[in-house]
């Protein structure tokens, strides 16, 4: 069975490419998507498309408005969506892509730190695991797929 993950959330870490690597060590078959995660690129999208804006508030809008289309499509694609908040920055495009999984009725994975575990309670709640770190991620996506057990 081949399964299909999208990984969103906090892009100043290595987590997607520890996942990644992992998968592969394991021998899953399993297929990776994700957002743009060049920040720079993500930010100016809109405006390298659709033309400069002036006002700031406007560049931003015509980025969102493209990199919610990617991501949507990203998760309406995957089985798993796995979303990862990072302990340095506020991810809120992370808690929307979590909701939005959430509401397709997509299998849930929620990473993040245990210093982020209260104020995550909602996010968490609405996923089907909750995992400290990467190599977990990779362990629940070994049983997913064979039934095996890390060890």
């Amino acid at each position: 069975m081949t399964l299909s993950v999208y990984l969103s959330g906090e892009i100043h870490t290595d987590w997607r490419e520890e996942i990644m690597a992992g998968t592969k060590t394991a021998g899953l078959d399993v297929v990776f998507s994700a957002p743009v995660t060049d920040h720079g690129a993500s930010d100016d999208c809109g405006v390298a498309i659709l033309g400069a804006e002036p006002n700031k508030f406007w560049h931003d809008h015509k980025g969102a408005k493209l990199n919610a289309m990617r991501t949507r499509k990203g998760i309406e694609d995957a089985d798993i969506v796995v979303v990862r908040f990072g302990e340095k920055y506020k991810q809120w495009n992370a808690a929307f892509d979590a909701g939005m999984a959430a509401a397709l009725g997509k299998s849930l994975i929620v990473l993040h730190g245990p210093e982020h575990q209260h104020p995550l309670k909602e996010v968490d709640a609405a996923a089907l695991a909750v995992a400290e770190r990467p190599e977990q991620v990779v362990q629940m996506l070994t049983y997913i797929e064979n039934g095996s057990l890390p060890g």
